[in-house]
């Protein structure tokens, strides 16, 4: 392959956000290359000497450091010159709302933070160090009490288990509620604990944590019933109290960013059509620089005239194999929107089987290539943002000799597990047969697999009887 057509390939399978790193390295690598605006092209006719002189001009004059004589009766400060930003950026810089949020203090900084004002000897602090290296991002400690103790058997003389636990149970203590735990068990134990003991059905809960959390978790109510000595209506209220606690008490603490997707396509509904446009945020509009390509001389052979052609002819394949990918990627998400008006007028459940064969047949191009056009590219519809690979899906034969998508049988499963009764869900064989009915033939196993793919539980697991 050329070096142009791997440009044109390389381009053609990158993201939006490593198409635009790779724009502003070119931006910043080749003297030929410029943003522009549509409305920044100058006129054709326009001698380069004036432009350079127009240049020069504006850059001298772009900024104002004379206070002017007379100021008019009616102004202020900020009428006369801009406020300058207290975070240091330039005035002509757009204020991102993003760049003022806080980031989110770690679980781990939040333990020091506490540990520091809580008075421990030196030999204690250096235990407690330990433990709160040792806990995770969900706030239980990971490691086994007995394996710190012995890795710092070599580092303080004359240290015994009782001295660890002391120090656990000291940061056990700390927020959040439940921090440090061994398992869950021990998580929900630790919470009820610092409740008051005027909470209602607060024993009754430490019980149900602390020894019956596996019958808890089958939903086996009568012999909880038994076990415990409680009717039904106190053992839900035990159970209310134990599900207001928090299973994960790290994640309070430590959130993540949330990451944004940014379209690269959008489908909107015009006149009872649909229609797509490509995202014209995502990608600049490049130009040659009229000044620099104007000073290249053809007869000249000197290093700097023959680099400055380098430059103009990179600058050129560049701007086309731009080009090349936002048709590419135009071409093959107007073929996808054809073939899918059904999930954008009625969602996931119309979802019709396509392959890739069936949009490279029909635009001519390779199976390849519409598998890079895909990968990491977003469509902007009704139905949310949604990855383009994510149009393609496997078939499953149906009665009438015609073919349901993979993505439509699992839209199915996943409502009708939201409406089935709690306290008597539905099984993988009872939403086979109901699917069977309509005319769809799957497995058993093919309902298992798929909604294992969407972390859907078993029927036992999802079972309600408190």
């Amino acid at each position: 392959m050329t070096p142009q057509l791997q440009q044109a390939i390389k381009l053609l399978q990158m993201s939006t956000l490593d198409l635009q790193l790779e724009i502003q390295r070119a931006l910043e690598s080749n003297m030929m290359l410029e943003q522009t605006e549509d409305d920044e092209s100058p006129p054709a006719d326009e001698p380069l000497v004036a432009r350079i002189d127009k240049l020069e001009t504006a850059t001298s004059e772009g900024s104002q450091t004379e206070i002017p004589d007379e100021l008019p009766v009616d102004w202020s400060w900020d009428d006369i010159y801009e406020t300058a930003l207290e975070s240091g950026l330039c005035n002509n810089e757009p204020l991102e709302f993003e760049t003022q949020r806080g980031s989110s203090p770690s679980l781990a900084k939040h333990l020091l933070w506490q540990l520091e004002l809580t008075p421990f000897s030196q030999r204690d602090h250096a235990i407690a160090m330990t433990l709160i290296d040792a806990i995770n991002e969900d706030g239980y400690l990971a490691t086994p009490t007995e394996e710190i103790f012995q890795s710092l058997q070599s580092q303080l003389d004359e240290l015994c288990l009782d001295e660890v636990t002391a120090v656990l149970h000291r940061i056990q203590h700390f927020d959040p509620p439940g921090v440090a735990a061994a398992d869950l068990s021990d998580c929900l134990r630790l919470q009820l604990e610092q409740l008051p003991a005027s909470v209602p059905f607060r024993s009754e809960a430490l019980k149900l944590v602390t020894h019956h959390l596996k019958l808890l978790a089958t939903q086996e109510s009568s012999k909880l019933m038994r076990l415990l000595g409680l009717n039904e209506t106190q053992l839900n209220a035990a159970v209310s109290l134990i599900r207001s606690l928090e299973p994960k008490p790290g994640a309070k603490i430590q959130q993540k960013e949330p990451e944004y997707v940014i379209p690269d396509v959008y489908v909107l509904k015009r006149n009872g059509q649909w229609h797509v446009e490509l995202n014209p945020d995502i990608v600049p509009k490049l130009r040659v620089n009229p000044f620099y390509s104007a000073l290249i001389k053809r007869s000249d052979t000197s290093k700097d005239n023959a680099r400055m052609k380098d430059h103009l002819q990179e600058a050129k394949w560049f701007i086309k194999s731009l080009h090349s990918r936002n048709d590419t990627l135009l071409r093959v998400a107007r073929s996808i929107v054809d073939k899918q008006t059904g999930f954008l007028e009625h969602g996931s459940i119309a979802m019709r089987p396509m392959v890739l064969r069936d949009i490279a047949e029909e635009l001519e191009l390779h199976e390849s290539t519409i598998s890079r056009v895909t990968n990491q590219k977003y469509m902007h519809t009704p139905n949310g943002v949604i990855e383009l690979k994510s149009f393609f899906s496997s078939h499953v034969a149906t009665e009438g000799g015609g073919e349901c998508s993979s993505t439509a049988i699992r839209a199915i499963i996943k409502e009708l597990i939201h409406n089935e009764d709690r306290t008597k869900p539905l099984s993988d064989n009872k939403i086979a047969d109901f699917l069977n009915d309509k005319g769809i033939h799957v497995a058993r196993r093919t309902i298992a697999k798929y909604r294992e793919a969407m972390l859907i539980a078993t029927s036992s697991q999802r079972k309600r009887t408190l």
